[in-house]
């Protein structure tokens, strides 16, 4: 089977990776993050998510992170927003693209977002069209495509139907999400190839947790069936809440590692982004879950 001659990396390590830290970030760090992420090479940055601080107090800055983040060329920084009023808030605060997040599980929506598949879809439509009307980008995220915390399996038919939504409503892209971390490459492409009858694959990203350390090894079969896309956190930052014990997203300095040994690396510094998947984790007091960069950073004191 042919790979993608190349592949495109969504870092959402400053917003994924940070939403739910117990100890608060600062908006200094948060905006250096995203500076030196940008330095390193990465072409799309989520920087923020313009949610309630009530439920996400660690986002309670995103005007201020948006207002002071140095915009470079040819990088997006979208951001995320669960309704109209946090589609209005990005957009003053000079948003050009978006992203709302549904679920293809039942119980995870009503957990989540406390309303069913449908009605989370109906909160959508009126933000895809004012999004449409203002010119910003429009991207989904699906959560639970290969597992729910509360309702186990996901049939990929059931992912299929949240995607062919929310592409028809406009999404120019819809990121597929093993939110925790549950895959496995033979479930994955079972549910790429479902999801894919309806959204073209070029239309595709995927979004893997580690939990079971299968992320790389998903993101590989993902390559496999076309999907060329990739959502990472910069030292395998994140987790999901609702999930205990779910590890965070697929460390972004490993899925370049990946991609580089397959020839289709997407022009990124491998070594700064190690430097600063290890600045930002001892900003939180830990060593980055990545192993890629731990071995460069073990290579690098050896010396």
């Amino acid at each position: 089977m042919t790979l993608p001659s190349k592949a495109r990396i969504v870092e959402v390590g400053p917003r994924d990776g940070l939403q739910n830290e117990k100890t608060r970030v600062s908006t200094a760090v948060k905006v250096e993050l995203i500076a030196r992420l940008g330095r390193a090479g990465l072409k799309c940055i989520e920087a923020t998510a313009f949610v309630s601080p009530k439920w996400v107090p660690q986002m309670a800055d995103s005007a201020e992170v948006m207002a002071a983040i140095e915009r470079l060329p040819g990088v997006a920084y979208p951001v995320l927003v669960p309704n109209m009023k946090g589609l209005e808030a990005a957009i003053a605060a000079g948003a050009e693209e978006v992203a709302v997040f549904g679920a293809a599980s039942e119980a995870f929506s009503r957990k989540n977002i406390n309303c069913s598949i449908a009605e989370s879809l109906e909160r959508f439509r009126p933000v895809a069209e004012a999004a449409h009307r203002h010119n910003v980008k429009l991207r989904g995220y699906i959560s639970c495509a290969l597992g729910c915390p509360y309702q186990g399996e996901v049939a990929p038919a059931a992912v299929a139907e949240v995607a062919r939504a929310l592409f028809e409503m406009g999404c120019y892209e819809i990121s597929l999400g093993d939110t925790i971390g549950v895959g496995t490459p033979g479930r994955t492409q079972e549910m790429i190839a479902a999801v894919a009858r309806h959204v073209p694959l070029k239309k595709l990203a995927g979004h893997f947790h580690d939990t079971y350390g299968m992320a790389i090894a998903n993101i590989y079969a993902a390559l496999e069936m076309g999907v060329a896309v990739f959502d990472a956190a910069i030292a395998g930052l994140g987790g999901c809440p609702y999930a205990e014990g779910a590890a965070g997203n697929v460390a972004t300095e490993d899925v370049v590692y990946l991609l580089q040994g397959l020839g289709i690396a997407p022009g990124i510094d491998l070594a700064a982004l190690a430097e600063t998947g290890a600045w930002i984790a001892a900003e939180l007091g830990r060593k980055p879950a990545s192993k890629t960069a731990l071995a460069i950073l073990a290579k690098e004191s050896a010396r």
